[in-house]
């Protein structure tokens, strides 16, 4: 039973990382500009605040999704309104950024000057401000709970919030690879990539403000 719970968590977290978004997108420009071994400093960084996330949010699941109406007004704001203007924001800046330094030479050093901290930091950073899995969890973990696929004991969501680290590296791991693997098969240059990377973020950020105008509409 706990392997299935481990085994659960991995698949369920791996398909929350397939749609691009910020997370994965910034894992393929890491892995074009700043190499694999910056990447795995991201990335493992990053899943060790996945799981912590995962475990808080799973215990949280069941009472949230009884008790919490993701259309639920906040003084007169809907709780997925505000999600979406934190992405909003997100995605600009993120856009703007990799606009801005979309001519900078790519550095693959392994030299002291490319230090891992940076890296790390940065995905510490986006593994807390990763509000998108906020509704994510609430649905999904609602979702196997209630069908009796896991159990709710500390072991099994302990087991199961490792599963969902294992599953964000996997599928991170995968985008990181896939990006390198376009780049070198088609002779990419990485200012190709990175102005491709910011017109999808921009077109996210599009995308969401065109939703939220339509809702309010």
């Amino acid at each position: 039973m706990l392997f299935l719970t481990f085994f659960i968590g991995i698949i369920l977290n791996a398909m929350g990382y397939i749609p691009p978004g910020n997370i994965n997108l910034t894992v393929a420009q890491l892995a074009i500009n700043k190499g694999m071994r910056q990447v795995w400093y991201f990335i493992l960084s990053f899943s060790c605040v996945e799981v912590f996330f995962t475990f808080g949010m799973m215990r949280f699941a069941r009472w949230a999704m009884s008790d919490i109406n993701p259309n639920e007004a906040v003084s007169e704001v809907r709780l997925s309104t505000l999600v979406d203007c934190f992405m909003i924001v997100m995605f600009l800046v993120m856009g703007t950024i990799t606009w801005k330094n979309r001519k900078k030479v790519p550095k693959t050093s392994n030299t002291k000057e490319d230090k891992r901290s940076g890296s790390v930091l940065y995905g510490l950073i986006l593994g807390v401000l990763n509000p998108v899995q906020i509704p994510f969890w609430l649905f999904f973990g609602n979702y196997v709970i209630l069908h009796q696929w896991i159990e709710t004991d500390y072991l099994s969501l302990v087991i199961f919030s490792l599963g969902s680290g294992v599953g964000s590296t996997l599928a991170l791991y995968l985008y990181a690879h896939f990006a390198t693997y376009i780049q070198e098969k088609f002779a990419l240059s990485s200012l190709i990539i990175n102005k491709s990377i910011a017109i999808f973020l921009f077109a996210l950020a599009a995308y969401l403000v065109i939703k939220q105008a339509i809702v309010i509409l």
